[in-house]
């Protein structure tokens, strides 16, 4: 708790420059796995909220897809009450440490703020990191106020953002509420997905307890479909209702020559072998994984630049990004864009790989690269890459990794007769509601719209909850179309 600075006019806050983000030296952070970002101290937080003009009709709430209060945890920021910020933010937020960290707020909400619209705007997800942060370190931690029981139980399948903010509401609401994750750990892809460097794991095990705290049960090794089938879990486990958050983790490929050489990863192995399964910590942990010289890393999505960090933190001497389209249709949050070119991260721009290349005993040994240009915007909205005639040429490389996006697992839609799916495997739902075709299965996050952002799949999570809160309390099920 900090004294409140005197109130400024609004001409006084738009003087007020954004205070910037403490980091981790490029050189240090570049060979080791702790937090890039260091977060705001109070005195550089209460500076920053004061920059908010409190308007009247804040955009920047229509900007986040949970709509949280920002206007409000802000003023309380200036008020000095910290506690009470991290209290208002999760009225709406479940997860605000995560997402203070990990979404992209340049495209959500501060993309809206006004103070944009002259000067770069309010750094809304510094401040959400700072009071969950304080909130967390200081520990006073607030639980929510739970309803008497209800009576009735729910089975959340996946334990990933979507998951964990259904879980959150259901609880509160006095449901039973069980939590059923495929991993040996909780999180989803928060997990396996996102490096300890951007999202540090004790984060994500405090969310965990504070959910157990609340009642919510988890078990882990169970494997929808496998395990146990959604009919199961309702006929004979005797679940209401089941909201399926599985995610989207079936790797995608490119369908190139030599792709099944060893040496060629899967964003989703190379990731998950380092982040849930330690292989950086070789050969103390179980798991290993190739340390090469030369990684060649495909995208330009977030996924893409975890994957060519981590490489180099692995000890590669050069990392590469190889990239279709231009860095302005880069899919990337520009933060990490911008830490992977700070620690040395190359970047080939306009190129597309044609196919990897076989040093002869089935490892790979290159990649065969043609240079691009762009034509006409496809159904993206981004202009499509067209190949250049001629410009061929080659990549030595040790190490490739794949982060082109991920499709869901159809081992679920397979053993779950009546769940109607689209031609991508996505789970078809009510995006209001996540109802699905199957009475009281819901669905919601990456396993509705294929991969996207926390926070979307957070909102989703909240918004389903909300239905099967209805669900449960009248009986009244409405077939969606589809």
């Amino acid at each position: 708790m900090s004294s409140a600075p005197q109130t400024l006019t609004p001409k006084e806050r738009m003087r007020i420059p954004r205070q910037e983000m403490p980091e981790q030296d490029p050189e240090a952070r570049s060979h080791n796995f702790d937090e890039v970002n260091l977060g705001y101290d109070a005195e550089t937080a209460m500076q920053e909220a004061q920059r908010c003009l409190q308007c009247k009709k804040p955009l920047c709430i229509d900007g986040c897809p949970v709509n949280i209060k920002i206007p409000e945890f802000i003023q309380l920021i200036v008020d000095g009450d910290f506690l009470g910020a991290a209290a208002k933010i999760k009225e709406d937020n479940s997860l605000p440490a995560v997402c203070g960290r990990v979404c992209p707020q340049e495209t959500q909400c501060e993309a809206t703020c006004v103070v944009g619209n002259r000067f770069r705007p309010v750094a809304i997800g510094h401040l959400e990191r700072f009071v969950s942060d304080n909130e967390r370190e200081t520990g006073q931690v607030q639980l929510p106020k739970i309803a008497k029981s209800s009576g009735k139980k729910v089975a959340i399948v996946g334990s990933g953002p979507a998951g964990l903010a259904c879980a959150t509401d259901l609880a509160q609401w006095g449901h039973e509420v069980t939590v059923y994750e495929a991993l040996h750990e909780f999180g989803g892809v928060l997990v396996y997905g996102i490096p300890e460097f951007r999202l540090p794991k004790k984060i994500l095990a405090t969310e965990i307890e504070n959910l157990e705290k609340m009642g919510v049960t988890f078990i882990k090794n169970f494997l929808i479909g496998k395990t146990m089938t959604v009919d199961e879990l309702m006929d004979e486990e005797g679940y209401d209702a089941v909201f399926v958050g599985t995610g989207a983790g079936l790797p995608w490929f490119m369908n190139i020559p030599g792709e099944n050489l060893n040496g060629v990863y899967s964003a989703n192995e190379f990731l998950t072998r380092v982040n849930l399964m330690k292989a950086n910590q070789f050969p103390q942990s179980d798991t290993p994984i190739k340390i090469a010289d030369t990684v060649v890393v495909f995208g330009g999505g977030n996924t893409a630049m975890d994957a060519v960090r981590v490489s180099k933190r692995l000890g590669a001497k050069r990392a590469i990004i190889v990239y279709r389209r231009s860095e302005e249709e880069m899919p990337a949050r520009d933060e990490e864009i911008k830490h992977a070119k700070e620690e040395g991260i190359e970047f080939m721009l306009l190129t597309a790989p044609k196919a990897m290349l076989d040093d002869g005993q089935g490892w790979l040994k290159g990649v065969e690269c043609l240079k691009m240009e762009l034509g006409e915007p496809d159904e993206s909205g981004r202009r499509r890459p067209v190949p250049i005639e001629g410009s061929e040429f080659t990549i030595e490389a040790d190490l490739a990794v794949v982060a082109i996006g991920n499709g869901s697992n159809p081992l679920l839609a397979k053993t779950t007769p009546g769940l109607k799916i689209n031609r991508w495997g996505n789970i078809i739902a009510d995006p209001e509601t996540g109802r699905t075709s199957k009475k009281g299965v819901f669905a919601g996050g990456d396993i509705v719209t294929g991969g996207a952002t926390v926070i979307l799949a957070m909102g989703a999570g909240r918004q389903a909850a909300a239905a099967i809160n209805e669900y449960l309390n009248t009986g009244k099920w409405v077939e969606i179309d589809g």
